[in-house]
């Protein structure tokens, strides 16, 4: 399905591995311009190449930027300074206590997974709406409206994250601009393959019997019984960026495998 996004121009931000990794694949499969971002620029110029390589018909771009700080946002607005697309995946998450949660911590988090996505937001959005169209998205967690207690300071984030959408949607009410957050479940990242492997080392299964084995005795409520693939999210978000769902506005959207229990 053609999506109807030749030639936009996209910011993914965290690009270079992962669920971002995957949206900019899939929004350059449909002929967008991807700006690729991460802190390493030796990671971002990577990506860059491969989807040059397997996309020739875009222009992919090379967006290194610690979007945390200020300045350095600022000067990423310098070098890009009109998109159509903001996808605002870039986060940090930690298994933590809450007793060893410090203010430091509270505000570490707070500033990566809230703020620099906001400073984006504030920044594009305007210019979205003169030009009448714009798709803004957040990804958040299925952590945002049923914590774990496993990372309070994460899930705090991801909870502001669904509220800011929400507001920013507010704003673009009349226009084809749309600002929405999808909340993947459990994903097959790198760090979680990593993980799932370390545990069972020493036990002679294929990967897939090490996921179904781990997802049993730790996430149970997974009617999936396995990890979200990332290119399961990438699609989803190509297609929210589309024309074709203007209609979403302001939607928390669900792709968690069945880990939310209850029907909103």
């Amino acid at each position: 399905m053609d999506m109807g996004l030749k030639n936009k121009t996209a910011l993914v931000t965290g690009s270079t591995k992962g669920i971002g990794k995957a949206i900019a694949i899939e929004l350059a499969k449909e002929g967008v311009n991807v700006l690729i971002n991460g802190r390493n620029n030796e990671e971002v110029e990577r990506t860059v190449k491969e989807i040059k390589s397997e996309f020739q018909a875009t222009n992919p771009k090379n967006a290194t930027a610690d979007l945390v700080d200020s300045q350095q946002r600022e000067a990423l607005f310098e070098k890009y300074p009109a998109i159509d697309i903001l996808v605002n995946n870039m986060g940090i998450y930690e298994i933590m206590q809450y007793d060893d949660v410090t203010d430091e911590v509270w505000e570490k988090y707070f500033r990566t997974n809230v703020l620099a996505a906001n400073g984006l937001s504030k920044f594009y959005l305007p210019k979205m709406l003169k030009n009448d169209f714009g798709r803004i998205i957040f990804i958040a967690s299925e952590e945002a409206i049923m914590p774990s207690g496993q990372m309070p300071q994460y899930c705090m984030t991801k909870s502001m994250l669904l509220s800011l959408s929400k507001s920013l949607s507010k704003l673009t009410a009349g226009t084809e601009v749309t600002v929405n957050t999808i909340m993947p479940g459990p994903t097959l990242s790198e760090n979680v393959y990593q993980i799932i492997e370390s545990i069972f080392s020493n036990e002679d299964m294929t990967f897939s019997e090490k996921e179904k084995k781990f997802m049993t005795a730790n996430l149970p409520q997974s009617e999936i019984q396995r990890f979200i693939k990332p290119i399961e999210i990438g699609r989803l978000a190509a297609f929210i960026c589309s024309p074709y769902a203007s209609a979403f506005k302001g939607s928390p959207i669900r792709m968690d495998g069945g880990m939310i229990p209850t029907i909103f």
